[in-house]
């Protein structure tokens, strides 16, 4: 039984004592005034009770509202989220890339400057051979050897002229080789810098990416949390919703009650006046006899006189009451089912309390009052399937039966109804949370409520 059903508040036992006492002309007009009292005053408490329910189920509305607010609030800064973070993914990715790329022009400008520093070490090395070679001849030889060897004073001006340009030549390429090193140099430091630079606003992004992810967990944990408030609400609302419904019913039930009272009443009313007439008129005309009787013994001889006064004797006599039937007392329950056996009892199965007990049985198995009452409820239940709740009042107790999973179509009570003990109200059927053909019923002692509070084994109470 999962489906979330309002609280029954049932009708009074006086509705029972009332549809009774209709039977019963010969309770005292004075009961009955009393009756009538206690059954405006039920009807005033469901009034009552339908306020405070209309009451909560505003409360309800407008908490759904201020909920859809905030999640529509939520729903705005979720999307906001959403799109910076799809906004900083993007940025992350370009930051990657651009860190990817440098990272290639580092590699490459490392590259050249090892080809350079190949290069300068290489015209280095012809240079330090150079510088051997005149350290071990002597730079004048070398000098001397040029002029030595020219052809003529001009030849030897070139010479000297050659040789310097080459020495000349030689400083100024280890002058470019080195600066296109530092270069070089400069630009794998400006690039390193470059790519520290991209590394640092990539931890930025990915730290501001985490950020915006945890903030959209938040929301997220806080959209959900609205969502399972929201279900809650609205199973209190549809909780409050089939109070209310129940306490029309209750209302409708009581309204009857009050009517049938009425008119027992009004019956009574008419037999206490007829009774009355009747005893007036048996007055009037003993009254009439004895005078008759009286007038004639004057007359009459004594012998006359003594049949006179037994006649007179004979008339005197009044009409018989009628004793009113016994109330039935505690105890006055039958089998809700037509067959079957007992395949469960009240208690803990599966985990959940079980509210009542099952009879199992195959077949068309008629369902029957257990007790006199007053048709609470009857309807489709998702949990209970087709169902019937019924208050009954014994021996100033007020009870409540349920007879759950009957088959479909076969309920044969509607709300406000009044039935008899041993009744016949359904058929054994296997709808709702049901598996398998079976009548669940449940006793509560007291009115039915959404915990099953007042539920009560209904074994050694009711025959099963």
């Amino acid at each position: 039984m999962k489906k979330k059903v309002a609280k029954l508040t049932l009708v009074s036992a006086l509705t029972i004592s009332s549809v009774i006492a209709y039977t019963a002309s010969t309770t005292s007009p004075v009961y009955a005034q009393g009756s009538l009292s206690e059954l405006n005053k039920e009807k005033s408490n469901i009034e009552n009770k339908q306020n405070d329910v209309k009451s909560k189920l505003d409360d309800s509305s407008n908490k759904l509202n201020d909920i859809h607010s905030e999640q529509e609030s939520v729903e705005t800064e979720i999307k906001k989220l959403n799109t910076s973070i799809s906004s900083t993914q993007v940025k992350i990715t370009e930051k990657k890339e651009q860190i990817s790329t440098t990272k290639e022009e580092v590699k490459k400008l490392e590259k050249q400057i090892e080809e350079v520093t190949a290069r300068i070490e290489k015209r280095n090395e012809l240079l330090k051979e150079r510088a051997r070679s005149y350290q071990q001849t002597g730079g004048m030889v070398n000098y001397l050897d040029v002029l030595m060897g020219s052809q003529s004073f001009s030849d030897f001006i070139d010479r000297v002229g050659a040789v310097a340009t080459i020495v000349e030549a030689d400083q100024t390429i280890i002058k470019e080789q080195e600066a296109d090193k530092k270069l070089l140099e400069d630009s794998k430091a400006e690039l390193k810098s470059k790519l520290s630079s991209l590394e640092t606003m990539l931890a930025d992004l990915e730290s501001l990416s985490s950020q915006l992810n945890t903030e959209k967990k938040a929301k997220d944990k806080l959209m959900a949390q609205l969502k399972e408030e929201e279900n809650h609400v609205h199973a209190e609302m549809l909780s409050l919703e089939e109070e209310e419904q129940l306490l029309k019913d209750q209302q409708v039930a009581m309204e009857k009650a009050i009517k049938l009272e009425k008119e027992r009443q009004a019956e009574l009313a008419r037999k206490a006046a007829e009774a009355e007439r009747q005893r007036k008129e048996a007055e009037a005309k003993a009254a009439a006899e004895r005078a008759a009787a009286q007038k004639a013994s004057a007359t009459k001889s004594s012998s006359n006189k003594t049949t006179s006064t037994s006649s007179s004797s004979g008339g005197s006599s009044s009409p018989s009451v009628s004793k009113p039937s016994t109330s039935v007392s505690s105890g006055n329950f039958t089998r809700p089912a037509g067959g079957g056996y007992l395949s469960s009892g009240l208690g803990q199965r599966w985990g959940t309390f079980h509210a009542g007990v099952d009879i199992a049985a195959t077949g068309a198995v008629p369902i029957y009052s257990a007790a006199d009452g007053v048709v609470i409820r009857s309807y489709n239940s998702s949990s209970y399937g087709q169902v019937i709740f019924i208050s009954h009042y014994i021996d100033g107790q007020q009870y409540t039966t349920v007879y759950a999973h009957m088959r479909d179509g076969s309920r044969l009570v509607n709300a406000g109804d009044v039935v008899s003990k041993g009744q016949r109200i359904g058929t054994m059927g296997n709808t709702g949370d049901s598996t398998g053909q079976h009548l669940h019923f449940e006793l509560h002692k007291g009115p039915w409520n959404q915990a099953k509070s007042n539920a009560i084994n209904p074994v050694g109470i009711v025959p099963l």
